[in-house]
C-alpha cells in the first residue's frame, strides 16, 4: 500500500497593486501571543478592525490581545512550510486595489519577516521540503514574445525574487515529496507542466505531458515514482472527471479510474483531492451539456442540483470503492479530513438557500459547506449556515475544526457536525484562511 502526500490547493486570496520586484525587509516585532496559535486572516479594514493576520488561541478558543501582523492590504490564502517555521501569506483579490503582496512570518516571533510583490494575481503556491523556497502560480504575468503565465521562485531566507519560469496561464501548482519536481496545471488545458526546481535559470526547466482531461492537481507516492493526477473533466471544460496515473520514471500514462455515479448514466465530477493512506477522496460538481447536472437525491432542499464525493482505492490499478456520494455544489476548492473521521469539504458560488427575516419556523438554510462521516459513509450533512467556504483547519488536538465560511469563523464539533457552543465573537472583519502553526 503506497503512502500518498496529502497536497490541497485552494484558493480565494486576495490581492492589490504592484509594490516591488524584490524583497522588503519588514521592521514590525511580535512576540507576545498564545502558545497554541490559529492564524486567520482577515481582508478588509473597517471601523476599529485592520487588515493583517489575526492570531487566535487554538486550545481555549479565545482571539490573542495582540495586534494583528501586516501583510497587505487583503490578505487571503495562508501556506504553513513543511517545517513550520515561516507562515506564507497572499494579499490579492484581482481588483484595481491589489497589491498583490506575498509574505512572510515568521512563526516564532509572529511578525512578517519580508515582503515581495508579485506581477498578479495567485491561487497556488508549494514550498519546498527543506523550506527553503517558495513557488508562485502567476496565470496572468506578462511574457515578453510569449502567453502570460510564469512560475516564480521565492527564498524564504531572504524573502527576495530568486527565479521564475514561463509556464502558459499555470494556475495551480503540486511539488513531490524530495522537491525535485513541480507539476504545473493550465486553465482550459489537457497538459500536465513538469518543473525541474534545480534546472530553473539555466534551461531545460520545463517539458509537458499531454492526454489529461483538465488536470488540477496531483498526489504523490512515498517514492514519488507515480503522480496520481485529478482530472476535473467536464465542470472545467473536458469531458471526464478522473484520477490518472502518471509514471514519473518515463513521463508515460498509467491506469486510469473515473469518478462517476453507478449506473448506464454516470455522473462524474473532480476539482479537489485529499489523500489519507491510500484512499482518495475526491469532490466536485458534475457538469452535462455546460451546465450543473447533479440532482440533489436523499437530500431534503429546496436547491436544483448538487455536488459528488467519490472514494478511490489508489492500490493496485486503483478502483472506485464509494461513489455518488452527494454534498452542495459550487466549485469545490477546499478539503480537510477532521478528528472522528470527519471529512471538511468546502465550495464557492453554490447554490445558497437563504432564508427571510426573521426566517420562518424549520426555513432551510444551505451554504457551500459538506461534512462526510468517512468512518460511518452515513449521508453528507450540510450545516445551516449561508457562504462560500475558504478556509478549514482541524485542530489536532481537539475534535473541533475551525472553517471560515461567508467571511466568518465558525468552531465546528466533530462528534454532532455542528457549531460547538463556544464561538469566538471579538472577530470582526471578512475572513478568508485559517491556519494552525504550532501543533
Amino acid at each position: 500500500m503506497k503512502r500518498v502526500l496529502i497536497l490541497l490547493f485552494s484558493l480565494l486570496p486576495a490581492s492589490l497593486i504592484l509594490l516591488s520586484c524584490g524583497g522588503t525587509p519588514s521592521s514590525s516585532t511580535q512576540t507576545s501571543g498564545p502558545k497554541y496559535r490559529a492564524f486567520i486572516t482577515n481582508s478588509v479594514t473597517a471601523g476599529t478592525g485592520s487588515a493583517g493576520v489575526y492570531i487566535v488561541n487554538a486550545q481555549t478558543d479565545v482571539r490573542a490581545l495582540v495586534s494583528p501582523i501586516s501583510v497587505g492590504n487583503t490578505p487571503g490564502m495562508m501556506v504553513l512550510t513543511p517545517n513550520r517555521a515561516q507562515t506564507l501569506v497572499f494579499s490579492g483579490n484581482g481588483t484595481q486595489f491589489s497589491d498583490n503582496q506575498f509574505s512572510i512570518i515568521n512563526n516564532a516571533t509572529g511578525a512578517a519577516a519580508a515582503h515581495v510583490t508579485l506581477p498578479g494575481v495567485t491561487e497556488s503556491f508549494v514550498v519546498s521540503p527543506d523550506g527553503s523556497a517558495a513557488y508562485a502560480a502567476v496565470p496572468t504575468a506578462s511574457v515578453v514574445g510569449q502567453s502570460p503565465g510564469v512560475v516564480k521562485v521565492i527564498s524564504l531566507s531572504s524573502g527576495a525574487f530568486t527565479g521564475e519560469v514561463d509556464v502558459p496561464s499555470v494556475h495551480y501548482l503540486s511539488i513531490d515529496n524530495s522537491g525535485n519536481r513541480i507539476l504545473g496545471f493550465s486553465d482550459n488545458s489537457d497538459r500536465v507542466w513538469v518543473i525541474t526546481p534545480s534546472n530553473i535559470g539555466i534551461g531545460n526547466a520545463v517539458s509537458y505531458i499531454d492526454g489529461f482531461d483538465r488536470p488540477v492537481a496531483a498526489f504523490f507516492s512515498s517514492d514519488d515514482s507515480t503522480a496520481y493526477v485529478v482530472n476535473c473533466g467536464a465542470e472545467c471544460g473536458g469531458t471526464t472527471a478522473s484520477v490518472q496515473q502518471l509514471n514519473l520514471t518515463n513521463n508515460t500514462l498509467g491506469s486510469y479510474v473515473a469518478v462517476c455515479t453507478p449506473g448506464p448514466n454516470p455522473l462524474c465530477a473532480g476539482s479537489v483531492a485529499l489523500v489519507d493512506g491510500s484512499t482518495m477522496y475526491v469532490a466536485g460538481t458534475p457538469y452535462s451539456g455546460g451546465v450543473p447536472s447533479q440532482p440533489c437525491t436523499g437530500q431534503k432542499t429546496a436547491a436544483t442540483t448538487c455536488g459528488l464525493l467519490t472514494v478511490v482505492d489508489l492500490s493496485g490499478s486503483m478502483t472506485v470503492t464509494n461513489s455518488g456520494i452527494v454534498i452542495t455544489d459550487g466549485y469545490h476548492n477546499r478539503m480537510s479530513l477532521g478528528a472522528n473521521g470527519q471529512l471538511f469539504i468546502g465550495a464557492r458560488t453554490c447554490t445558497e438557500i437563504v432564508p427571510p427575516i426573521p426566517p420562518p419556523q424549520g426555513a432551510e438554510t444551505r451554504g457551500c459547506l459538506s461534512i462526510y462521516n468517512t468512518q460511518t459513509q452515513a449521508p453528507a450533512v450540510i450545516p445551516p449556515a449561508n457562504g462560500d467556504v475558504t478556509g478549514i483547519q482541524p485542530i489536532a488536538t481537539r475534535t473541533v475544526v475551525y472553517v471560515i465560511q461567508g467571511g466568518s469563523l465558525g468552531i465546528y464539533d466533530t462528534a454532532t457536525d455542528a457549531l460547538q457552543t463556544l464561538q469566538i465573537t471579538n472577530l470582526i472583519g471578512q475572513f478568508i484562511d485559517v491556519k494552525t502553526v504550532d501543533f
